[in-house]
């Protein structure tokens, strides 16, 4: 080990958008010598490689595969080899960063990382740099509020369909749903038993080709969700974005630049 360790950063690099990622991202970027982005073992893809390699040379970027599974063994391989390798590098006396879309602590594979580093290697310096989540930019593309006044918000995964969303509507006027695409069909119809299909809007690659915002969720039924959607539902209905907004369903596809955002008229 060298006499003085570098440091670990975990960087969100935001939603999709490559003009989404923070100064500050940037800056760190620029100065760590790796940079390890996070991606599937089942290709060599990685958006979060994509985003930031405008900022980095492409040589200083590796893909950190995980595994796309709930096997504990598998998943417990995958995080101690991936720490071991970031440990190699800032262990030597450089600073290295591990870019995550969205936020690094919220759903991210950033948390396993951090939590195995940590246990690996409690004298390693961490810091952790916020990232604009998808749901923020779900927000401010389509101007809804995501809460006002004294409503609450709940924050669930749909990785096991709709049962936590049956759980969390009592409680809250306002749901955020992310991870909704492998069972969207069981999210469907529990939106359906519970009345909220005209209550919701769903978003799907945020600031990438093929983005869509869907209202009309009826249109949505029987169909294969993008790996990247997110929905949100307003327990109370959907409601105007803007003074004078006219009433009128969203398009099926962001189309301007002005908000696309409007009320219900079943609501």
């Amino acid at each position: 080990m060298a006499s003085q360790s570098g440091t670990l950063y975990g960087i969100g690099v935001g939603p999709g958008d490559p003009d989404l990622i923070t100064v500050k991202a940037v800056k760190i970027l620029r100065q760590v010598s790796t940079v390890f982005a996070a991606g599937s073992t089942k290709n060599g893809y990685s958006l979060a490689r994509d985003i930031v390699k405008e900022y980095v040379g492409e040589t200083q970027i590796e893909k950190m595969s995980f595994p796309m599974t709930r096997d504990k063994k598998t998943l417990t391989e995958a995080w101690e080899g991936n720490a071991r390798r970031a440990l190699e590098v800032v262990e030597a006396g450089t600073d290295a960063a591990f870019v995550t879309l969205g936020d690094p602590l919220t759903y991210s594979t950033f948390s396993y990382l951090l939590r195995t580093v940590k246990r690996l290697a409690p004298h390693i310096r961490i810091v952790t740099v916020p990232g604009i989540t998808s749901y923020q930019a779900a927000a401010a593309m389509s101007n809804m509020p995501i809460a006002e006044g004294e409503e609450s918000v709940h924050l669930i995964s749909g990785a096991k369909g709709g049962a936590t969303l049956r759980k969390a509507i009592d409680s809250s006027e306002n749901i955020v749903m992310l991870k909704t695409y492998k069972h969207f069909d069981d999210i469907y119809q529990t939106l359906e038993d519970l009345g909220l299909l005209d209550h919701c809007v769903l978003f799907s690659r945020l600031g990438l080709d093929g983005e869509s915002v869907v209202q009309d969720l009826r249109s949505l039924k029987s169909k294969k969700m993008p790996y990247l959607s997110l929905l949100i539902v307003k327990r109370n209905g959907l409601v105007r974005a803007a003074l004078g907004a006219r009433a009128a369903n969203l398009p099926a596809r962001r189309v301007a630049p002005q908000s696309v955002y409007a009320e219900n008229p079943r609501c």
